[in-house]
């Protein structure tokens, strides 16, 4: 759906939003999701993991590791 602020928001198919703060180097190199505007809109298969920091088990982050065009 969006870049905005260091942050990349996708649409699931059930209508959520899910905000992802990392993307792995390796997905970011197949698709430039902060500066191709083309790319919005399109369909993937998203898969990522939580990060949980070890300091604070509450904050935890999501990192696409890879993305599939559909």
């Amino acid at each position: 759906m969006s870049y905005k602020d260091g942050y990349f928001k996708f649409l699931f198919e059930s209508g959520e939003e899910m905000v992802f703060e990392e993307v792995h180097p390796r997905a970011l190199k197949q698709f430039d999701l902060k500066n191709d505007k083309s790319l919005i809109g399109k369909s993937f298969r998203v898969s990522f993991i939580e990060v949980i920091e070890d300091s604070d088990e509450d904050f935890v982050i999501y990192r696409i590791e890879s993305l599939k065009p559909l």
